[in-house]
């Protein structure tokens, strides 16, 4: 077999269509709200922000939604993506259990967050949008969504979190050779950020920030736009091509999994990986453990309310029910900057609630001791955010070696940390301290949160 056939071959097994778990859910998602009147938002309510074909995902029940071939022809420059085996890992343990992890740091921007950059920036332009605005975290969002922007000749404006547009500065530089503007957020362009610089000038910002920053220019032109990278249905829908592909690949490999693990701050990648698994067990398939991995400085799974809230800070979303530390709560500056939302995405929290998932919270110096382990035995370096993951998988072996189970884990390992060595430098250094979130400030903001009739 030549190189060439063999490729084709590959590009053939890329998903032809998304998988939407809503269709096989046990019970429905509660509504989305609108914060004036408190009742169900429709889709024109959502149009000032995205197009209607985005729109038309998001409240889609059907179970597959085909995947347009422009956006195919995009995911072919690195899908599918490798599952692979970590035999290193394994010895390195002494586990009995077999350990695979689907490795989403081969795309463009080197995380799984071009899976949705791709298909948002197509619909835009096939709406005739200019420019788009979003937020991003550690940058991995943002710098998916420039790249995505290159391609489909789309204005790009990323407001990045303070804390992590300081701790970051090479993936400002990816956005801005990708064509993109990138400001730190909060930032005196936007009356919301002017607001919140005037309460807080050393403020280190938080995703819910920059969210309000990215929807209030928004919603201000007619010829732009808003894409978010987590959170919502879209979304969490364009990322299942990651579980679905692993799904054939552990097929071919003769293997299916006992437990699968992924790292959660808006949820984005863990359903990617989790969401056509599930659905197969719904639907009457083999019963998997999950495990839903977030940082204990910003716990919103594990300590969160599951209440209405708004999505941002700046209370310019619409409420939507999920696992909340409150829109006002703001995390310390922990480096996994991809999980500091105050929110986890509701059809992940709906999963929670139905008892379908489980969840843990971990402290950054043990996931990057996790991390150090898995690049000195299977020689990828990941991201923070990666980390929790990898220290949920890890946790998972050693725990089939205390009990004497042979147990299949798959995790997600979403993403390289080439652009975090500065985090690495210093937990190598010994100057990388766990952080816990102020419970007083927790307490604040989970009081604050809005009044919905029924509730």
């Amino acid at each position: 077999m030549t190189a060439r056939t063999r490729y084709l071959l590959d590009e053939e097994r890329i998903p032809t269509a998304w998988y939407n778990l809503a269709a096989d859910l046990p019970a429905p998602l509660p509504p989305v709200l609108h914060p004036g009147t408190g009742q169900p938002i429709g889709p024109t309510d959502l149009e000032p922000l995205f197009p209607m074909a985005l729109i038309a995902q998001e409240v889609s029940a059907e179970r597959d939604i085909d995947i347009p071939e422009p956006v195919r022809e995009v995911y072919r420059s690195w899908r599918p993506t490798p599952l692979i085996r970590a035999h290193r890992l394994e010895k390195h343990l002494d586990t009995p259990a077999r350990i695979y992890y689907k490795y989403e740091g081969v795309s463009p921007s080197g995380s799984h967050k071009p899976n949705t950059a791709v298909p948002q920036a197509f619909y835009n332009k096939e709406a005739g949008v200019a420019r788009i605005t979003t937020e991003t975290g550690a940058g991995q969002w943002g710098s998916a969504l420039s790249y995505a922007g290159a391609l489909f000749d789309l204005a790009i404006k990323v407001f990045m979190v303070r804390v992590s547009f300081e701790q970051k500065p090479y993936r400002k530089a990816l956005m801005q050779s990708f064509g993109a503007e990138c400001v730190p957020s909060p930032s005196s362009e936007t009356e919301v950020g002017r607001r919140i610089l005037a309460d807080d000038p050393d403020t280190t910002g938080s995703l819910g920030i920059a969210i309000s920053e990215a929807v209030e220019l928004a919603a201000g032109r007619a010829d732009t736009k808003y894409a978010l990278g987590s959170v919502l249905n879209h979304v969490l829908l364009h990322q299942t091509v990651v579980g679905l592909e692993a799904m054939e690949q552990l097929a071919i490999a003769g293997d299916e999994p006992d437990v699968v693990v992924g790292c959660t701050g808006g949820g984005s990648n863990f359903a990617g990986l989790v969401f056509p698994f599930l659905g197969a067990q719904l639907r009457g398939g083999k019963n998997i453990d999950v495990l839903a991995c977030e940082p204990a400085a910003c716990p919103s799974l594990t300590r969160g309310t599951y209440a209405y809230d708004f999505g941002d800070t700046g209370h310019l979303t619409p409420l939507v029910k999920m696992h909340t530390l409150g829109s006002g709560f703001v995390p310390p500056g922990f480096h996994a900057g991809g999980l500091r939302y105050h929110g986890m995405a509701p059809m992940v929290s709906h999963l929670l609630e139905l008892g379908l998932i489980r969840a843990q919270a971990f402290h950054q110096t043990g996931c990057f001791e996790a991390g150090l382990t898995f690049a000195r035995t299977e020689g990828i370096l990941p991201a923070p955010e990666a980390n929790h993951a990898v220290r949920g998988a890890i946790d998972e072996a050693l725990a089939c070696k205390r009990d004497g189970t042979s147990k299949v884990i798959l995790f997600n390992l979403c993403g390289h940390g080439y652009f975090d060595m500065a985090a690495y430098d210093e937990y190598l250094a010994g100057k990388l301290q766990d952080r816990d979130y102020d419970q007083a400030a927790l307490d604040r903001a989970l009081a604050a949160l809005p009044a919905v009739a029924g509730e």
